[in-house]
């Protein structure tokens, strides 16, 4: 197995930069560095600042153009907070593909969850309207285009209030998750995790 290759797992948490340097805002933001102290590796695929949720760095750069790049398809699901509780039919255009702007979106697999996620509470919380009720969605997309998710739920009246990346598929059966990390925390690959990222 290829040691000179790492392979972090990441819980980014909401209002840190997807990046290890900010110099594009005189205010001090929280990056990657803030976190990570390993040099010389680098985030496969972004999540906005207002996101949260799985990250995967490594310094194998064939495993970033190859996770990295949308023409490989790999899926990655998505628990998301929308404002109103959609209907099934609110979310086939979802389904099927919907325009933003210049481009369709891949269609993606969208179900509502019939209970709240167990995650802990985000710091600062989101913005809470007592006459407007919420509702969870597992979403799986094989594309990552620039604020994606926000941008299809708003396009079909359900902004997001919360966004939180949860899994990486890699191949038919094998996948990355937060599990047993907070936000915050980093780990290591497993020998599996290894195994399979370095044979994806």
């Amino acid at each position: 197995m290829n040691r000179k290759y790492q392979y972090i797992l990441f819980y980014k948490p909401y209002n840190v930069l997807c990046q290890f340097t900010d110099e594009a805002s005189s205010e001090k933001r929280l990056t990657l560095k803030d976190f990570i102290p390993i040099p010389e590796v680098y985030s496969i695929g972004r999540l906005d600042q207002d996101s949260e949720g799985l990250l995967l760095l490594t310094n194998n750069g064939q495993l970033q153009h190859r996770l990295g790049h949308r023409k490989f398809a790999h899926p990655r699901t998505y628990w998301v907070q929308v404002e109103r509780i959609p209907s099934e039919m609110d979310l086939d255009p979802l389904r099927k593909g919907i325009i933003i702007q210049d481009y369709k979106t891949r269609p993606a697999l969208i179900k509502k969850l019939t209970e709240e996620p167990n995650l802990l509470p985000r710091n600062p919380p989101i913005r809470y309207r007592k006459s407007v009720p919420t509702c969870w969605l597992e979403i799986t997309l094989t594309e990552g285009r620039n604020r994606q998710v926000r941008k299809m739920t708003a396009a079909i009246g359900f902004p997001t209030l919360r966004l939180i990346r949860i899994t990486i598929t890699l191949g038919k059966k094998s996948q990355l998750s937060l599990e047993g990390l907070n936000p915050g925390e980093w780990r290591e690959a497993t020998e599996w995790e290894r195994k399979i990222l370095e044979e994806f």
